[in-house]
């Protein structure tokens, strides 16, 4: 159905061309699905973008062929592509938000595309949008068709551009991280519509991800990017199973799963001696019966309904739940960025709970709780650099200048492995796991008690994963900090914390030491999230390394 020959994008940039895809080569059978894998910077995108001929002006398909059904496309007027494109190709991107016109209704952009391609006239598209949203299994389609995308949940923007992608009854489906920033439930409920509609409809399609769980349970070969290049290729079983090259294997490696310790996720060479931690007998935060209302225009809204918790000194909780169930908001209250409406947050043996938001910023205790926040990117001003950002807090509440200045902000790097040449660099200048690294040598500046941790790696490679994850266990046994780290992956959660409290609606479900809820749940929701997490077979080569050498 698809062959790529030899295939090699390249960019214009001031400094030169750049290679972004280099020669590479793969074929799509009918009604298959290939899994393209890598970190970021690997070409998954570009390869994507120059198969539908949607590369920015400044890039170019310098090389190869692209066939598709006997046509070549790389020899295609733009006019044959538009009709490729949607009707015979279609693509979903890796942001849903921002692949959708945010000031127009859904149901309009879905008769857009139906329109667009023949599929529909003026007086049936209504109705076949309607169908459209149906087929996604989105309830009351009728109501979500006038619906616009700031008023939908990730997950149903994400259906919504699936149905977009499916209008027309394309034969190839090209998704790009479809899963980036869902729950583990949304993930999984997304992952399986595609599969059950392609099956339906005898379709094939490209699965871009760097979540190798999710390529291992989803996908039924796979392409291993690195640098523009395919460095292996075959089955997912086998490829996961006993992976042949030695990024496949730092890949397959650093994927978190059931058994594994943090340090086992990191190369043998960069393995540092595990650290031990003290957890104390002193509570350092205590929540009771904490709420959080909004109101709403059909009565008050109830975000987070009277929860109760304890979090010892040098203990690391997690907290987890499904999207919209209360985490962020109840990280929110944590670090008084957010006022509660009732109940009480005990800190240090101290009741910061009816301190106002605004006048807590001016409290003493401000500087021991802290929060490394879920975008690294977005919680960074774009006009400071690393240097800058990491010395905020230290001017504002520290009240150091000068040379106590530098050499704070230096320390900070160290301890966080940022190297001292990236503290002029600005946010656009640096990797993901550099920025990560400024977010939480921020948050550590004043050597707070107690951090929060709101999604530090969502969004991170599997190998950078991996060092993030490694520094925090440091800096917990280093620094003697308590963490609350919250996060959908229950694979991270099992590897970084002590105590576990799942989060449903608004309300703590379950909540009790790691290993015992991870193994053994009592609530139905907690096995519900347990199953829905997708994790890849253990490699081979982890439990036979004289095979792996020979």
């Amino acid at each position: 159905m698809l062959s790529v020959k030899d295939l090699s994008v390249a960019f214009k940039t001031r400094k030169g061309q750049v290679d972004a895809v280099r020669g590479i080569s793969f074929d799509l059978a009918p009604g298959e699905t290939l899994g393209i894998v890598g970190e970021s910077g690997s070409g998954k995108s570009v390869t994507s973008y120059a198969l539908m001929r949607i590369l920015d002006a400044g890039g170019r398909i310098s090389a190869g062929d692209v066939t598709w059904n006997g046509r070549d496309l790389r020899a295609a007027s733009e006019s044959a592509m538009r009709q490729v494109r949607g009707r015979e190709i279609s693509m979903i991107f890796q942001n849903p938000r921002a692949a959708l016109n945010p000031i127009r209704k859904v149901g309009h952009q879905i008769e857009d595309v139906l329109r667009q391609h023949g599929r529909a006239t003026r007086a049936n598209a209504h109705a076949k949008a309607i169908a459209a949203l149906e087929a996604v299994k989105i309830r009351n389609a009728t109501d979500r068709y006038h619906a616009y995308p700031f008023e939908l949940s990730g997950g149903m923007c994400q259906r919504i551009v699936i149905a977009i992608a499916l209008a027309c009854d394309p034969r190839l489906m090209i998704a790009d991280e479809p899963t980036t920033g869902l729950d583990i439930t949304t993930q999984k409920a997304v992952m399986d519509l595609m599969r059950d509609l392609i099956r339906e409809r005898g379709m094939s399609s490209i699965v871009i991800t760097h979540d190798l769980g999710l390529a291992a349970e989803y996908c039924d070969r796979l392409a291993v990017m690195k640098d523009g290049q395919i460095v292996e290729a075959g089955p997912s079983v086998n490829l996961f199973a006993n992976p042949q090259h030695p990024y496949t294997r730092k890949l397959v490696d650093a994927t978190p799963r059931p058994g594994v310790a943090i340090r086992d996720l990191l190369p043998p060479e960069a393995r540092t001696p595990d650290l031990p931690h003290e957890v104390g007998s002193r509570a350092l935060l205590e929540v009771v019966d904490l709420v959080k209302t909004y109101p709403g225009k059909s009565g008050p809204v109830h975000a987070v309904k009277g929860i109760s918790f304890t979090i010892r000194e040098g203990q690391s909780v997690g907290l987890v739940g499904e999207s919209g169930c209360g985490k962020s908001t109840t990280s929110a209250m944590l670090v008084r960025l957010l006022d509660p409406t009732s109940g009480a947050i005990v800190f240090d043996g101290h009741e910061i709970g009816g301190i106002p938001a605004e006048r807590f910023l001016r409290d003493p205790r401000r500087g021991q709780v802290q929060m490394v926040f879920q975008d690294a990117t977005d919680s960074l001003n774009p006009r400071h650099n690393a240097f800058d950002s990491i010395a905020e807090p230290l001017r504002r509440l520290g009240g150091l200048r000068g040379a106590a200045l530098h050499a704070r902000v230096e320390e900070l790097a160290h301890l966080t492995g940022l190297p001292d040449h990236l503290l002029t660099r600005y946010p656009h200048q640096l990797s993901g796991g550099q920025k990560a690294r400024v977010g939480i040598a921020r948050a550590i500046a004043l050597d707070p008690k107690f951090l929060i941790l709101d999604e530090p790696t969502a969004a991170l490679d599997v190998s950078i994963q991996a060092v993030v994850l490694n520094l925090l266990a440091d800096l917990r046994a280093r620094l003697g900090m308590t963490y609350l780290f919250v996060s959908h992956d229950l694979n991270v959660v099992r590897l970084l914390c002590d105590h576990v409290i799942v989060m449903q609606d608004g309300q703590i479900v379950e909540q009790g030491p790691t290993a015992t809820v991870m193994d053994a749940p009592s609530h139905p929701y907690t096995r519900d999230l347990l199953q829905s997490a997708p994790t890849p077979p253990a490699p081979i080569a982890a439990h036979a390394p004289a095979k792996a050498a020979e």
